[in-house]
Formats: C-alpha cells, sequence, structure tokens
C-alpha cells in the first residue's frame, strides 16, 4: 500500500485489478489488530503517578480574571 499508480480502464481491465488489489491491501491493513502496547517499568510508573499528583504549576495563569 502507498504506492501511487494510474488508473486505466482501457487496458483489458489492468487497472481495474491493480485498483482491487490497492484495495484488498489497504483492507488486510485496516482489519489486523493493533500493536500491544509495551509494559511500562514500575518506576517510570511510581514517578508519572507522583508527578500527577503534585497541585498544578501557576506560571502560565493570567493575574487577570474574567471577572474584573
Amino acid at each position: 500500500m502507498g504506492q501511487k499508480f494510474q488508473v486505466s480502464f482501457r487496458r483489458g481491465g489492468h487497472g481495474e485489478r491493480l485498483w482491487l488489489s490497492a484495495l484488498v491491501d489497504a483492507m488486510e491493513q485496516v482489519s489486523q489488530p493493533p500493536p500491544r502496547p509495551e509494559a511500562c517499568d514500575g518506576r517510570r510508573l511510581a514517578a508519572l503517578r507522583a508527578q500527577l499528583a503534585l497541585p498544578a504549576q501557576m506560571r502560565f495563569t493570567s493575574p487577570f480574571s474574567l471577572r474584573n
């Protein structure tokens, strides 16, 4: 898949077979199950959980609010 081709229906159906072949290839790729994610290291997961537990930093906020 991913190939570019010119479809010509005048050459005895060769273009139709090429198009059909590309369609079948695309359908086979889509029907494959997605790859399984790899297991995450326990230390990395614990560090990520600790980081997510921290309060959000206020450096990107504006001193003004919509109430002003």
